[in-house]
């Protein structure tokens, strides 16, 4: 079974950026990305999100490995819909409402 920081990994290669690189793009270092390759690290519900937003990258398939890696404009709108509560659940927990 395929762990998170694999599936960042193969999403970084996907998008042939370096870990420098990718990390800029979430504001954490190029040795934070490797932690998180390697299992050491998760990211942050905030840095979750800027996955999304930055990269357009499915959070439900970070967090289970199910659906699609990146969100497309044929996107279902189910699965569009069920990534905007999974956004706002995760944004309810960082300010400690769940």
């Amino acid at each position: 079974m395929e762990t998170q920081g694999e599936r960042i990994k193969n999403i970084r290669l996907e998008l042939r950026l370096s870990q420098d690189k990718f990390g800029e793009g979430l504001g954490i270092t190029k040795q934070y990305v490797s932690n998180i390759e390697n299992g050491i690290a998760l990211l942050s519900n905030e840095k979750l999100t800027s996955l999304l937003v930055n990269y357009n990258v499915n959070i439900n398939y970070i967090l289970t490995g199910k659906g699609e890696v990146f969100l497309g404009s044929d996107k279902k709108e189910e699965d569009k819909l069920e990534n905007k509560i999974l956004q706002v659940v995760l944004k309810m927990k960082e300010k400690g409402l769940l």
